[in-house]
């Protein structure tokens, strides 16, 4: 039986592990651009810049504009006084700020945590989870949500998507200057022996973007995971999130469900519980979350 922080131990690992396979192909990025266009190392403090401006809007501004898009509410002191109760509860364990409170008026049980840290953090849940969760899975869900905010998994995955978006945007020049002839001087000068090396590096410019992707979402399962150890640790309960776990099975997508915010939900509020289309039964590789029956297998066994 594995305890909660073998669990977190393993998830953060791994989180660590992919982040440095995504440096790995930057850095094989910015030698294949010096080898095929010529002093292409130029790319990178490029290729950064644009990242880095495309992704600030959505570490500062994304939590106000993914609770727009969703219709979140602010949560009312007294109507949702259980909810309130519990957040609180939870967040003084936490040992963190009380998070903000929204409910989002859908009939899914679902819920999310949003914010760049514990400070400017928001948790939102739906009234379909308010009214089918009992006290115990309220508290586990609430755990989880709380646990991405205490794990500063909004930051991670921001760093996560710049390094991701770095992949992609060098690949795109990197192809473009090949394309059009941005290093066919220097090739000539080479003549025919780097054909391996162009090869490879057409490969790695046509795929890396791909792979980088399956990369973030490995992570985003990984901090799944993770944010399930954690929210055992925080209520000492694995069974209330297992439970809650167990009835997001088969329930229907959310109302306002949009594959760009999926990666924030408990669980996947585009397909439902664990409904998948055919590209996310293709071995999890493309899914945000891991299976229900593998989380709720790995809590039960907390």
């Amino acid at each position: 039986m594995a305890s909660f922080w073998d669990v977190q131990k393993a998830n953060k690992t791994k989180s660590y592990l992919l982040i440095c396979v995504v440096l790995v192909m930057v850095a094989v990025l910015v030698w294949f651009a010096g080898e095929l266009v010529g002093g292409g190392e130029w790319l990178l403090p490029v290729a950064i810049v644009i990242s880095i401006a495309y992704s600030i809007g959505g570490y500062y501004l994304g939590d106000k504009i993914v609770l727009a898009v969703h219709g979140a509410r602010p949560a009312d002191a007294i109507k949702d006084a259980y909810l309130y109760n519990t957040v609180q509860g939870l967040a003084l364990a936490a040992g963190i700020p009380e998070p903000k409170m929204y409910v989002i008026e859908d009939p899914s049980p679902n819920a999310f945590a949003t914010g760049r840290d514990p400070k400017h953090a928001s948790i939102a849940v739906t009234s379909g989870l308010l009214n089918t969760m009992n006290r115990a899975e309220l508290e586990g869900v609430l755990a989880h949500e709380m646990s991405h905010v205490r794990n500063l998994d909004s930051r991670f995955m921001t760093i996560t998507i710049v390094l991701v978006g770095l992949v992609a945007i060098m690949a795109n020049m990197i192809g473009r200057m090949f394309w059009f002839g941005g290093g066919h001087s220097d090739r000539n000068e080479r003549g025919g022996g780097n054909m391996l090396l162009v090869v490879i590096g057409l490969l790695l410019v046509i795929f890396g973007p791909i792979l980088a992707q399956l990369v973030r979402l490995a992570i985003s399962r990984s901090r799944e995971s993770l944010a399930d150890a954690s929210a055992a640790q925080l209520t000492r309960n694995p069974d209330g999130l297992a439970d809650a776990l167990e009835k997001l099975k088969g329930t229907p997508p959310l109302k306002s469900a949009s594959d760009a915010t999926a990666s924030l939900f408990i669980s996947d509020p585009v397909h439902g519980g664990d409904k998948k289309g055919v590209v996310q039964r293709m071995a999890g590789w493309f899914s945000t979350h891991p299976p229900l029956d593998e989380r709720i297998k790995a809590l039960r066994a907390m």
